[in-house]
């Protein structure tokens, strides 16, 4: 009985079951955004809620609230930029796959490891930058400059948060894309 097996990304590597440390480390990172994701999705029902006291408000009252605008735009924000890192863990974002599928593994490959320098350059400076404008908005305790005039830096602190979550597990997808780890049992989110 032979110890290595043929990976998905060709050539012979011993079995992914035998790294329990990089598949400790994928399991951890999809759960933390399979946990992340879903939590703030539900905070697209904050928003809704936050519409329907806006509309009543102003339908039954002739009076708008001044806050319900910026809620929503916020907690909508930080739910897409914290949702990058679940869809990616799903393979939910955009590719072009009929192309991809036409090459063999060898190619894949070498397109997957090329593709990945523009995402780490794009996931890097979305955490370095995105953290030093959150950290100086947090600093200064910055509000929107709105009647409201919420503090404006944890909408900030999601961009680096969602970089660091979309970066960790471009990670992982490489790994188990190139067949250092071994695939996620489940290849659909969830059902919300």
């Amino acid at each position: 009985m032979s110890s290595v097996t043929d990976s998905p990304a060709g050539g012979d590597m011993p079995p992914a079951g035998r790294r329990p440390s990089l598949e400790g480390f994928c399991r951890a990172v999809d759960r933390v955004n399979a946990w992340v994701g879903l939590a703030w999705g539900y905070a697209i029902v904050l928003v809704t809620i936050a519409i329907m006291i806006e509309i009543v408000s102003r339908g039954a009252f002739n009076h708008g609230t001044i806050w319900a605008n910026e809620t929503t735009i916020y907690l909508s924000a930080v739910a897409y930029l914290i949702g990058g890192g679940y869809a990616l863990q799903y393979r939910r974002h955009v590719s072009i796959d009929f192309v991809y599928r036409m090459f063999n593994r060898r190619v894949r490959r070498g397109l997957d490891l090329f593709s990945f320098v523009f995402f780490l350059a794009y996931a890097g400076t979305l955490t370095w930058i995105g953290g030093k404008m959150a950290w100086k908005s947090y600093l200064q305790n910055e509000g929107t400059g709105t009647p409201w005039d919420p503090v404006i830096w944890p909408v900030k602190m999601a961009i680096p948060l969602a970089g660091l979550l979309l970066l960790l597990q471009g990670i992982v997808n490489l790994m188990r894309d190139l067949g250092l780890a071994s695939e996620r049992p489940v290849e659909t989110p969830p059902p919300t």
